[in-house]
Formats: structure tokens, sequence, C-alpha cells
């Protein structure tokens, strides 16, 4: 995407369409969009990172905001309260409960609404600070800013040959979502695709470039990304294994109170512990579905409650997910886990607790 200039294509393309002073916005509706897809954030984060990077600089805006795009677009509405995301977060309620991936629409509705809005009054809020601060546009160390400066756009690539192969990854995983059970596999094999349609129709944009330089850079980028969330994955095993967490699991889902506060504060403290969304849901469930079940709750309220509280605290600090994100976007957590935060963690834990006391008194 970079060496072939199709993401400085797709960026341009954007800003002709939607202008400098929207980018975040523009961003993060870009990235709601595939993951609503079915997407995974993973091939997401590898998708877009390179297409913000022409759309931050352009706009003059410091990278680390790029954060707060990619955690709204991913890790929030898309993933939880959307009625019939694919997310994981979505899927793993109607397992246990028999609901379906649109259960409680109207709530999921509004979470989505409100949590969209907060979040984009959180960026607006982040941008200004900002430019007030001087911030600028920093392009990471090992990226070669000189593929971001063309001054002629003749010697980029039409905006179908930049758009095609991000289609074709999009249409491989959807489609192949119904017929293939390996969804990592899927995306491996989606991702090589998109890669190979990128050089078949822009090889005379490889020409003279070296191309061993080039597949080293992309493997030492997803390496060291996938190299720091397999670390923080390993860890997460032993914690889980130990006797303290094992303790803690237990005791929350002792509790005895409404299902739906039950259901939203076990839910959210087991996933804080395993820095996962869908390890708390599944966890929770495991031990806490028949009793959901027989208490005469509405099942489809549950499941919308549990799946927005998944994401509350699911992206603390030692969350898997986080390190992937820093590493393709050339930042780490002092720079901007600020924005992980407010996004990902205040602005879900508000909505969780608007619907959860809604449902907890008047259903």
């Amino acid at each position: 995407m970079n060496f072939s200039g199709c993401a400085t294509t797709i960026g341009n393309k954007f800003i002709d369409w939607f202008g400098k002073a929207k980018v975040m916005l523009v961003s993060t509706l870009i990235i709601s969009f595939l993951t609503y897809g079915g997407v995974s954030l993973f091939v997401v984060v590898f998708a877009v990172g390179p297409i913000m990077f022409l759309l931050f600089k352009e706009a003059d805006l410091p990278r680390h905001l790029t954060m707060a795009c990619l955690i709204t677009g991913s890790a929030t509405y898309t993933m939880t309260s959307l009625p019939g995301t694919p997310a994981l977060t979505n899927v793993i309620p109607t397992q246990f409960l028999g609901t379906t991936l649109t259960a409680a629409p109207v709530l999921g509705i509004v979470a989505s609404l409100f949590t969209f809005a907060l979040c984009m009054l959180y960026m607006n809020y982040a941008e200004k600070k900002a430019r007030s601060a001087g911030e600028h546009w920093t392009y990471p160390d090992k990226v070669d800013a000189a593929l971001f400066e063309v001054k002629d756009r003749s010697l980029l690539p039409s905006a179908g040959q930049a758009f095609f192969p991000i289609v074709s990854l999009m249409l491989i995983i959807i489609v192949g979502s119904h017929f293939v059970a390996n969804s990592t596999m899927l995306a491996i094999a989606a991702m090589l695709v998109g890669a190979l349609l990128t050089y078949l129709l822009n090889m005379d944009k490889f020409k003279n470039k070296n191309m061993k330089e080039i597949l080293t850079n992309g493997l030492d980028g997803g390496i060291s990304g996938i190299g720091g969330l397999a670390g923080v994955v390993g860890f997460g095993t032993v914690v889980q294994s130990s006797a303290a967490f094992k303790a803690i699991v237990a005791w929350v889902l002792s509790l005895q109170m409404n299902p739906y506060v039950q259901g939203v504060l076990s839910t959210m403290v087991v996933s804080a512990v395993t820095g996962s969304s869908s390890g708390g849901l599944k966890i929770m469930y495991n031990a806490m579905a028949p009793n959901f079940i027989n208490s005469g709750a509405d099942l489809e309220i549950i499941h919308r409650l549990t799946a927005i509280s998944a994401d509350a605290l699911d992206t603390l600090p030692h969350s898997p997910g986080l390190f992937l994100m820093f590493a393709v976007l050339g930042l780490n957590h002092k720079q901007a886990y600020k924005h992980v935060f407010a996004c990902s963690t205040i602005v879900p834990l508000l909505i969780t607790a608007v619907a959860t006391a809604y449902a907890a008194f008047f259903l």
C-alpha cells in the first residue's frame, strides 16, 4: 500500500471528497465501515494505517490522534452495540442465550449513536487541544516520508487500482466467513490476496525498487506488532491459570443481585482481568448463562448489555490488541493511551451505566 502509492491515492480521494477539516471523522467512518462489514481489527489496522498517515499529514495533525479514530471505529459500537455486527463480542451471547445478532435493536442503536457522538466530541476536543499546543504531523521512525510526499498525482495509481485490492480483501473476508471456519487463516489469505493484487495492478510502480527491502520492511512491521501481541497474550494466559485469577472470577460470579446488573458487573471485571472483551464474555457466560435463562429477565437485553459492558474495561493498558495497534501506528502508551482510555473506557462506562440503570429500574 505504501510503496505502490495506493495509500496516498486513497487518502487524496477522501480529502477531495470530504476536505482536510474532517479527517478524524472520515478515518473513523472508514474503520467503522470495515469492522461492521466483518473485517478483523488486525486486518484493518494494517490496511487503514497508511491511509490515515496521508490524511493526517495533509491536515497536519499529530499522529497520536490516529489512535482515537482507530479505537473508536473498531473497538466500540461496531464491536458491541450496533445490531447485526459480526464481531465475536456480539456472537458469544447468541451461543449461550439463543438470541440473535440483532438482539435488543433499539437499545443497541441508541447506545451506538450516543457512543459515536461522545467519541466525536472527545476527538474534536483533542484536535483543538493539539493545535493549540502547536503539535504537528510526524512520520513513524521506519516509514519513508517520501512515499507520501508525491507532488504530481499523475504518478500515482488510479482510484480503481488503489481501491480494488481493499474491496477484494473485504469481500473475501465477508463472503469467506460463511464457508471458512478458521477466521485467522481467512484473514491471512485475504491480506495475501490484497497484497498480490496491489502488486499486480501496480507493477510499474515497483520497477527499479528494491523488492527485498520492501518485503523486509513489511515483515519487520508485522513481526514487531505480532511479537508484542504474542508476549502479552502469553502473559495473560499465565495470569488466567493462577489461583488469584480464579478466586476473583469465582467471587464476581457468586454475587447475588439484579440479573442485568450482575451480568454487567461480572463481564466488566472478568474482561478487565483478561484484557479481552470476548474472553471476559465467554468466561462469564460459561458460569452464568443458566442463571440468566432461569431468571425470567429479557435475554435480548442481557445480550446487549453484556456486550456493551465488555468494552468498558477490556482496553486497559495490558490489553493485547493495543500493542499491535501501537506498533503499526508507531506509537506507545505514553503518547496515545489517553485517547484509548477516553473513547474505549470512559465512554463505554457511561453508556453501560445509563443502559444498565434503565434496564434495572424500568424493565
